[in-house]
């Protein structure tokens, strides 16, 4: 093909069932009374309520709430369900309440930000303080206004990166610096001097002329390039960094009830980068629940409305595009455009605002020693102003140049994406009567756990944050009695209420309380557990439904920091501390599977995260893949949304198109609401379960290169769901594209995501190699591709079953690809190198398979089945050419219409050198 655009008809034929009698399954259940008690904070809990009365109470705001709670108390039960349905109505009708949760006119300290004004900094860089060490350079900066000093430390970092930290010099009390997000401290290079003088300070930044530009006065940091330059901090005079002070009496009176618990002394820290000449930025990961890129328009828009919030809430029915906060919170943005690819990524686990605004570079105040620097008046300037209310500046510029080098130096920060487990089928199970690691016995789980690995299935049960307060819990006893539950501001435990009714939630950044929360999920004490059960987290942003935006007060304590320092870290915190149980049950040899719905920077090293409680609508369907793009530009290449919408019913044409692009998304599954009608894809008649049948099948086919991607993402952060631009960073037509993306570099998938789409347009980058599969899964040519076509209920029963090898040929006729094989549930590919891992080349009518790890030992029985060459011409013969000299003829089929060949059984060793010969 040689065309960009082309246009992809769709022969599939989407059943549109004019009667729902075969979907409206319920559930039977025993009547319940629903039970209240009041506490001593005003607020209130359940005792027992039906799970669909309680999601939509919790999205209902305090005041309506306290109302309906009076009404239950007066009229009882029933009287209450009426009307909690006229509300749920209601609700469906408005989606999120906006009143439950800030904007940046609500929040004070991002209100006070924005409201600072363009202008010369008070920031003044004290040259004469400069120290230069091996590792770094510090000095320090004064606040002409208030006279109190700053310290700025400056990091020349391995991989092309600078760190930038900016702390109190003498605060009144340590200010927080997040721990455990970084795998190590990252390793330095030398900063040598190049020139200064009274206003001005030029540090090397090592090759290409790269430059660490300090001004004094006003102070201010510019990276450059030769005469180019790449990023500026405080270039327009907005850099605030609020210090320490204890409050005044009068001000804590004047505060209302409110303003205690998310107040307190000024602690706001404040960074401004500002991008010359990129025209794209992607900000990864502020939420879910919009479209990431941020092109002109966007960034235009954005500065008129509130800024990006990075705040992990649980948000019922969240928006689309809208920056509200949501389950996850990973501050990295990445700047794009022909000429480079850079990062940043901001340390901060507090409440952050994310400003981003468009400009030109107008004057710009560079000593005499910057006037070899090129900056044009008109170059365009994207301004980005990090609004955190705690912490420090602690800053990572990573310089590229290339995207590759980018997800490299990210990686190098906070660590690749887990090696993903093998399975793929798996049973799901809701949360065990609202108690977390035991199961009820109600029916014997080890007898039904034993059934499912007969059936090569799995089990990952629900284990959530919040412990049930209750004397005849066993998990509950021992966290009090070891202290390990988060403290409120008076020194009690602190207590929320959540789906078990009144709950404590441990103190995850707690090193001891991890531990020992790994230790129960050991098998001896994790009692019903098996080796094929793993955990799902939910509800560990955390969530808390009688508290400030449905989370945990900002007063609450952990150990000596408030919960506002550490809020966005808590869900890495249960995901890591479940993860490293699963891995110590089996003494270290297995590897775990965690899905996680809160995260934050470095969530990655752990699991999988889902895209959270979407809903059966055609834009959650197309939002999804922006979504998971995003994750995967922020190291997070495990991700999918629910199949099908989490709540509300979808029509049989949604839930067969989601299927069908659920099925190229890294994770993929089904969920719904407990009380949504069913959906399993046989109840929408024939036609449409097997358009659902051949979506999966083609999933499980490709599950080969699925396994190699994340083999690869584990190595080299390189993510697995990767926008256009990513492997054609020159193409500007790639930039904006959001609803078609590539898995690898070799696959581009255009979902439908349309009601009533029959056909799509899809823009095909590079130079036209590009051979089509069936639906909207195009082949790049020059690639191979493994797959496993063989038909098989479960991952498990396809481990020995043979490779079909998928050669598109470019236009030069050569084609090359890899094979990856492990144990698939092991380290062992990691602590004894015992894997597979070949290159598959075809060049000039020889395709071979050569080792791309000769020191590693592992051997596989699955077989070469099958190649098929799309692209080539039709050969006398073919010959197969075993590692030992040995020669064989191969049979072999020619499509002259479709320019397929096909050579059958080669029956070679997946793991063995050879060559196929075509004469």
């Amino acid at each position: 093909m040689t065309k960009n655009v082309h246009t992809l008809i769709y022969f599939l034929k989407i059943k549109k069932s004019t009667s729902t009698t075969h979907l409206n399954g319920t559930h039977a259940r025993r009547p319940r009374r629903a039970k209240f008690t009041r506490r001593q904070d005003g607020g209130f809990q359940w005792q027992v309520l039906f799970r669909s009365d309680r999601w939509v109470f919790n999205s209902l705001s305090n005041s309506v709430r306290t109302r309906l709670v009076s009404l239950c108390e007066v009229c009882g039960v029933v009287i209450f369900r009426w009307v909690l349905l006229i509300v749920l109505l209601c609700v469906s009708a408005r989606a999120v309440d906006r009143s439950n949760f800030k904007t940046c006119e609500q929040s004070a300290f991002c209100k006070r930000q924005r409201e600072l004004k363009p202008g010369r900094s008070p920031y003044r860089a004290l040259l004469d303080t400069l120290e230069l060490s091996d590792s770094r350079i510090t000095l320090q900066l004064i606040n002409d206004n208030n006279k109190v000093r700053l310290l700025l430390e400056l990091y020349r970092l391995q991989g092309n990166m600078t760190r930038v930290k900016i702390n109190e010099l003498k605060p009144l009390k340590p200010r927080y610096e997040v721990p455990d997000v970084l795998i190590s401290d990252p390793i330095t290079e030398t900063l040598s001097v190049v020139s200064q003088d009274e206003n001005s300070l030029v540090l090397s930044l090592g090759g290409k002329d790269q430059r660490l530009i300090v001004s004094a006065q006003p102070f201010r940091l510019d990276i450059v390039e030769g005469p180019q330059v790449l990023v500026s901090l405080n270039s327009r005079g907005l850099l605030a960094f609020e210090h320490l002070r204890a409050r005044k009496d009068t001000e804590l009176e004047q505060a209302t009830e409110q303003e205690n618990v998310e107040q307190r002394t000024d602690e706001v820290c404040v960074n401004v980068l500002s991008f010359l000449s990129f025209s794209t930025l992607m900000l990864t990961q502020t939420h879910l629940n919009r479209s990431v890129p941020l092109n002109s328009y966007c960034v235009v828009f954005l500065s008129g409305s509130d800024p990006y919030r990075l705040y992990n809430l649980d948000v019922f029915q969240y928006e689309l595009h809208n920056p509200m906060a949501l389950y996850g919170a990973v501050p990295v943005l990445i700047s794009h455009s022909t000429d480079r690819t850079m990062g940043i990524f901001w340390l901060n686990a507090a409440e952050t605002w994310v400003d981003i605004s468009s400009n030109t570079a107008g004057k710009m105040m560079f000593g005499k020693i910057l006037d070899s620097v090129q900056v044009s008046s008109e170059a365009p300037q994207t301004d980005v102003r990090w609004i955190s209310e705690s912490g420090i500046i602690d800053v990572f510029i990573m310089l590229g140049p290339k995207p590759a080098d980018v997800f490299t130096q990210y990686a190098s920060l906070t660590g690749t994406q887990t090696h993903r487990e093998r399975f793929h089928r798996t049973l799901l199970c809701i949360r065990n009567s609202q108690k977390y690691i035991v199961w009820v016995k109600i029916i014997d789980f080890p007898l039904c756990q034993k059934s499912l690995v007969f059936l090569s299935l799995q089990l990952v049960a629900i284990v959530d944050p919040h412990i049930r307060v209750d004397s005849g819990y066993t998990i509950h006893n021992e966290i009090l009695s070891k202290s390990f539950y988060v403290k409120n501001k008076d020194g009690g435990d602190y207590e929320g209420w959540c789906w078990p009714g009144n709950s404590g939630y441990p103190d995850f950044t707690n090193p001891e309380m991890r531990a020992w929360w790994a230790s129960k999920f050991a098998y001896e004490q994790y009692e019903g557990s098996m080796e094929n059960q793993y955990v799902w987290n939910d509800m560990n942003e955390p969530s808390v439904f009688n508290g400030p935006e449905v989370t945990m007060h900002k007063d609450a304590l952990h150990g000596g920091w408030e919960h506002r320092d550490v809020h966005n870290l808590y869900g890495l915190y249960v995901q890591k501390a479940t993860a490293d149980g699963l891995v110590e049950r089996s003494g270290g040899v297995e590897r775990p599977f965690v899905l996680t719905r809160a995260f934050f920077a470095g969530s990655q090293r752990y699991g999988a995260v889902w895209t959270g409680d979407n809903a059966a609508e055609w834009g959650h369907l197309k939002i999804s893949i922006p979504m998971c793009l995003s994750l995967g530009l922020a190291g997070i290449s495990f991700c999918g949304a629910d199949v099908g919408g989490f709540f509300k019913h979808p029509s049989a044409e949604l839930l067969v198109r989601w299927y069908q692009a659920g099925a190229y998304q890294p994770f993929f599954r089904a969920h719904a609401h407990i009380d949504t009608p069913r959906r399993e894809p046989w109840l929408f008649g024939p036609e449409n379960t097997a358009l659902i049948r051949e979506a999966i099948r083609q999933r499980y086919a490709l599950l080969p290169y699925w396994y190699q991607l994340f083999y690869n993402a584990h190595r080299t952060g390189y993510p697995v769901m990767r926008p256009l631009w990513v492997e054609y960073p020159d193409d500007v037509a790639t930039f904006s594209v959001e609803d078609e993306y590539l898995i690898g570099k070799d696959l581009l998938v255009h979902p439908v995501t349309d009601e009533g789409a029959t056909a799509v347009t899809a823009y095909l980058p590079g130079k036209g190699e590009v051979t089509g599969r069936p639906i909207y899964l195009f082949q790049r040519g020059g690639s191979i591709i493994c797959r496993k076509d063989r038909v098989r209920r479960s991952s498990s029963c396809m481990e020995n079953d043979p490779y079909t090898l998928y050669a598109a040929l470019n236009s030069q006729g050569s084609a090359e690809g890899e094979l990856y094989i492990d144990d698939f549930h092991t380290f062992n590919f990691e602590k004894a190198k015992q894997f597979v891992h070949r290159h598959l080349s075809f060049s000039a009518n020889t395709l071979s398979s050569r080792n791309l790890a000769p020191d590693s030992q592992f051997s596989t029985a699955s077989w070469i089945e099958k190649i098929v060459i799309i692209g080539g011409s039709q050969p006398s013969s073919a010959t197969l050419k075993n590692a030992d000299g040995t020669e064989s003829a191969l049979e072999f089929e020619f499509d002259s219409t479709l320019a397929v060949l096909t050579l059958r059984k080669p029956g070679v060793n997946a793991a063995a050198d050879w060559t196929v010969i075509l004469r």
